[in-house]
């Protein structure tokens, strides 16, 4: 199975929005820092915004910003949000489909079934659990430094000294 570009990006949307919380973050830093272009990642910005991934703000102060926490965002609900529409193979669109051996073929049922064990695999996986404690990831997806986003445990173990 490869994933769409399109889920790549939204990924990235989502990883670089889950790293920078508490503020609004814009498409083209976004764009810069997930190597992006802006326009394709508008469609994918309003795709997420649409699934309820994201919340987005117009005007000069603008930006998009996780619609709920990182916490509660799976990544097996995002993946089937985003996959879901492309058929596997040709035989499961519902349009196009010329093979003639669709109703008989048992290769569908084990693609079918090797898709759900795919999807299945994500469903543990939270937003949170990928950027939580991932120095290097939120070393890139917070270029102006600091900890914008969830924090590392050494950050919270120096705080816990300190006081």
């Amino acid at each position: 199975m490869r994933v769409t570009k399109r889920t790549n990006i939204a990924m990235r949307v989502l990883m670089f929005c889950a790293a920078n919380m508490g503020r609004l973050v814009t498409k083209a830093e976004i764009a810069k820092a997930c190597n992006a272009s802006e326009n394709h990642l508008a469609q994918v910005i309003n795709q997420l915004a649409q699934l309820g991934f994201l919340h987005t703000q117009r005007g000069r102060n603008g930006g998009l910003e996780l619609a709920r926490p990182a916490k509660q965002i799976v990544i097996g609900e995002v993946f089937r949000a985003l996959e879901q529409p492309v058929p596997i193979a040709e035989c499961f669109a519902d349009v196009d489909n010329t093979c003639p051996l669709t109703e008989a073929c048992r290769l569908r049922t084990a693609l079918d079934d090797a898709a759900n064990a795919f999807y299945a695999t994500l469903d543990p996986i939270t937003l949170d659990a990928l950027i939580c404690d991932n120095a290097p990831l939120l070393e890139i997806l917070v270029p102006q430094g600091g900890c914008k986003g969830p924090l590392r445990k050494s950050t919270v173990a120096a705080a816990e000294t300190i006081v």
